[in-house]
């Protein structure tokens, strides 16, 4: 193959990628119309009935990821917080690539999780790993997605957090401003599909 051939293909190669990440970072701002999700009593909660909420916040967590058990408390204190604010948080819980059984140990946290059976939620709102959080915002056309990512930069050690993106995303949007921060990668258990 010629040099001129693999400089073609190679700018080519480097054109499509730029289009995935430029599409893959477009979703951030893009427009979410509604979802239902399931109770633990079968009963539907839809992203529509949110509308009203200043941010609605939707994390994904598994009981038997160590990351989600390790943010219980630490999500609990936000959606705690921020609910008299007028933020609502939806925890849905998904499954994992791991086949183990989990549950809250003695003395953790245990949120109220909602069930995506279909999960789609996970794929519409383009998350990957469990204790991700996804930022929305209510306006005329739906939900803007405003931040996707992790919830601060020390999954592992509550006391060692030194930047609380998720927290500091709801500052910025109740305040009117823009998110403030950009999507940042989640550390977590992978989500099945």
């Amino acid at each position: 193959m010629s040099l001129r051939r693999i400089s073609i293909l190679t700018a080519v190669a480097l054109l499509a990628v730029t289009l995935t990440i430029s599409v893959a970072r477009a979703q951030t701002g893009g427009a979410i119309t509604n979802f239902t999700l399931k109770t633990a009593t079968n009963a539907d909660v839809t992203l529509k009935s949110y509308a009203g909420s200043k941010a609605v916040v939707v994390v994904f967590l598994n009981p038997a990821c160590a990351f989600s058990r390790l943010y219980q408390e630490r999500l609990a204190s936000l959606s705690s917080t921020y609910r008299g604010r007028g933020v609502q948080f939806l925890f849905i819980n998904v499954p994992i690539n791991l086949d183990a059984p989990g549950t809250a140990a003695p003395g953790e946290v245990e949120l109220p999780t909602l069930t995506d059976a279909s999960q789609q939620v996970a794929g519409l709102l383009g998350v990957t790993k469990t204790a991700e959080a996804v930022v929305l915002e209510p306006g005329s056309g739906g939900f803007a997605i405003r931040y996707r990512g992790a919830i601060d930069d020390n999954p592992q050690v509550a006391s060692s957090v030194q930047q609380a993106y998720l927290k500091q995303v709801l500052e910025n949007v109740l305040a009117g401003r823009p998110a403030g921060v950009a999507d940042k990668r989640a550390a977590g258990c992978l989500i099945k599909r």
